[in-house]
């Protein structure tokens, strides 16, 4: 199988604006810590994405531009860790999303191993079988 995922050191959000983004977050949209704060200050829609009333295991989204910024919506609560079987779930659902909207280029930080605890070496083996026979590209960004 061919490596889905390109690694990158930088910010994320220097990527080129053809590119989706996406990141985890909890149900209630709280996104108070971590990288979810830039991606509240940089996308705002907490309203939208409440409005979606999305449950774990599914994605938000939000348009901007020529892009969409997809929120992996990973636990009920902020406080609250979530699975490997959440965060699997939610990112075959922003694959759904990505095929029907022929989104190719996403660009991601280490998903679920910040303040949630999960490790890469499993997450990354998700990502990887979840995007397997696509066209979409995954580059992860860490500082």
């Amino acid at each position: 199988m061919e490596n889905k995922l390109q690694y990158v050191k930088g910010n994320l959000f220097s990527c080129p604006s053809t590119h989706s983004l996406a990141h985890c977050i909890s149900m209630d949209c709280k996104m108070g810590a971590g990288i979810a704060v830039t991606f509240k200050k940089k996308f705002g829609g907490v309203e939208e994405l409440l409005a979606q009333q999305k449950q774990p295991g599914e994605c938000a989204v939000l348009k901007r531009g020529d892009r969409f910024v997809y929120y992996l919506i990973t636990k009920k609560k902020y406080n609250q860790k979530p699975t490997y079987e959440t965060l699997r779930q939610s990112l075959e659902a922003m694959k759904a999303h990505c095929l029907e909207n022929g989104v190719t280029r996403l660009s991601i930080p280490r998903i679920g191993c910040g303040l949630d605890r999960l490790t890469w070496d499993k997450v990354s083996v998700i990502i990887e079988d979840v995007f397997q026979y696509t066209d979409v590209a995954i580059t992860v960004y860490s500082l």
